[in-house]
């Protein structure tokens, strides 16, 4: 029991990681990346990081998807992947980083909602109120009161924060892969799939790549995007389905700091009330260990007849 308790902590620790790479996008984006290309900035998170995790898997098993695991990886793919990063890329370029950011404290209920909706698990009132509590500490620490409001970045920003949640549930409930890499870089070329076309059709191909923009291309993808989302796919599968969406509450944290540290912004007092609840939340989210019983159980894949793999006649 001892052990297992050790073991989860690790895996609460390693899923905390990923919160706090995606922390630094915004400083990522707007620092190091050409200005107004949010869907090549999506293409070059994905592609590359999927073509790496591939090649890893490789090595690691020989496992490859087959059957109906493509349709499952394909709709988790999505929602992950296809529909969250242009939108969120979008919110980015369009708002201001504290009210882009924001919009990420509503994950918590986001997710209980989807969950209640999809797997008729009511949440808990602590779980609730957590992550009321949580969304107003992000708020407190990202908002400030001269931040301009565009309403298509909120609205892709509140849109990318729903498709994230949609993956998080739909991660959780579909069975684990056997080969966790191999499966993280197959969704990322899906989306792709999306995204390349999309980009070359929109924004086409960049005038001029500059090594800083290489250079942040490259932290985003193999960092903030492969490495990242391997470990929060493991942490969703293995914690309970309110844990990781608390956990993530750190990259608004995270970049609260550096904007801070990188970007000379000030901490007010009300900014530091924000920080306590929102450490507090994540907290919270680290303790929680019991799964939920039957609703969240994982749909099984379903199980090819015999019949199914006879010979067909030509």
């Amino acid at each position: 029991m001892k052990k297992q308790s050790m073991s989860l902590t690790w895996i609460t620790l390693a899923t905390l990681l990923a919160p706090i790479s995606w922390g630094s996008t915004y400083v990522t984006i707007t620092e190091l990346l050409p200005a107004g290309r949010p869907l090549l900035v999506a293409t070059t998170r994905v592609v590359p990081a999927g073509l790496a995790l591939l090649l890893i898997g490789r090595v690691v098993s020989s496992w490859q998807p087959h059957g109906v695991e493509w349709r499952y990886l394909g709709m988790v793919s999505l929602f992950n992947f296809g529909i969250f990063f242009p939108l969120l890329v979008v919110g980015v370029y369009r708002l201001p980083g504290g009210v882009a950011a924001a919009t990420g404290g509503l994950q918590p209920l986001l997710v209980m909602l989807i969950t209640w909706r999809l797997n008729g698990e009511r949440p808990r009132r602590v779980d609730i109120l957590v992550g009321i509590a949580a969304a107003a500490g992000v708020a407190l620490i990202v908002v400030r009161p001269d931040a301009g409001i565009d309403p298509v970045g909120v609205v892709a920003a509140v849109l990318a924060n729903v498709s994230f949640a949609i993956g998080v549930v739909l991660t959780k409930r579909y069975p684990t892969p056997h080969n966790r890499l191999t499966a993280t870089g197959w969704q990322l070329l899906m989306s792709g799939v999306i995204l390349v076309p999309l980009t070359l059709t929109v924004e086409g191909i960049p005038a001029a790549v500059t090594a800083i923009n290489l250079g942040g291309f490259a932290y985003l993808s193999l960092i903030g995007t492969a490495l990242a989302f391997v470990l929060w796919f493991s942490g969703i599968r293995r914690l309970p389905v309110a844990a990781p969406p608390l956990l993530g509450l750190a990259a608004p944290i995270t970049g609260a700091v550096l904007g801070w540290v990188v970007l000379g912004e000030s901490l007010s007092a009300l900014q530091l009330f924000g920080f306590a609840i929102t450490i507090g939340a994540i907290s919270y989210g680290a303790t929680l260990r019991s799964v939920p019983a039957a609703s969240a159980d994982p749909i099984p894949l379903p199980v090819e007849s015999p019949d199914d793999c006879r010979p067909q006649a030509a």
